[in-house]
């Protein structure tokens, strides 16, 4: 039976509707967990630390597919391995990130989505304007240790 490693950034709590909406699209195209397909899900709640480990651990025993829903998971997951599919989900440019070498011609074994939450920050702080536009200070929180949060990410 194919089995699925299937990476989360967040508990086991925090995923709740996620998982449910992956299970739902399993069923959708033929797969029951537990008849035709298994798959081990690892939590990471915030420990990137444990995702080189992680993925050389699936990667040695052959799982079927990894689905990365992280960019760091996506990235270890990469390094891994060169032979086992990788199905990643993203917020930043997938080739700018090095998984794969375009968007209409990805090559290797990496393929996904980006939500492009990256490059719509500026829509979206206009957006903010357009909503309150006497605001004349807007105060942002972003996690430091996520590289694309970082000032020296661009260098």
């Amino acid at each position: 039976m194919p089995i699925v490693g299937l990476v989360f950034s967040r508990s086991p709590e925090a995923s709740v509707r996620a998982v449910a909406a992956f299970r739902k699209a399993l069923n959708e195209t033929g797969y029951v967990e537990g008849q035709n397909v298994m798959v081990e899900y690892h939590w990471l709640a915030g420990q990137y630390d444990h995702l080189p480990s992680l993925m050389a651990d699936l990667a040695g025993r052959r799982v079927a597919v990894i689905v990365a829903l992280v960019n760091a998971a996506a990235l270890a997951a990469k390094v891994a391995t060169t032979t086992i599919p990788i199905v990643f989900g993203v917020a930043e440019d997938p080739v700018q990130l090095g998984l794969v070498a375009s968007l209409a011609r990805p090559g290797g074994n990496a393929t996904g989505i980006n939500s492009f939450s990256v490059e719509v920050v500026a829509k979206r702080l206009g957006l903010l304007h357009d909503l309150v536009p006497k605001a004349v200070r807007i105060a942002v929180l972003v996690n430091p240790t996520n590289a694309p949060n970082r000032r020296d990410h661009a260098a």
